[in-house]
């Protein structure tokens, strides 16, 4: 499904909002630091394993880019949310995936 900029803005925004919301609960109960600053999601965690997860929107090709753990995923909008084409993992489910993964823990947002 095709979006205008001003759509894609209007979705992304409203997403990586939502998103940033739900991470409170990472950042309140584990070494991780959640900081959402010029349309830019990033999540610093420090133990057990350092790393770093960057969640940025890309205009242009209307996707949602995430960098995390030396990969990059590419999330398309599905009409109803933003999605990784390979699984139509929703952004939310992939994010507490990786999110879980680099704390070694399950993590639900």
């Amino acid at each position: 499904m095709s979006l205008s900029e001003a759509e894609f803005r209007t979705q992304c925004d409203a997403a990586l909002d939502g998103l940033n919301r739900a991470l409170d609960v990472v950042a309140e109960n584990y070494d991780a630091e959640v900081l959402f600053q010029n349309g830019v999601l990033s999540i610093d965690i420090e133990a057990p394993t350092p790393g770093k997860i960057v969640i940025s929107p890309n205009g242009p090709v209307r996707q949602i880019w995430i960098s995390a753990q030396s990969r990059s995923f590419k999330l398309d909008w599905t009409g109803a949310n933003f999605a990784l084409p390979a699984t139509t993992e929703p952004l939310r489910e992939l994010v507490a995936r990786l999110v879980g993964e680099q704390l070694g823990v399950q993590i639900k947002l």
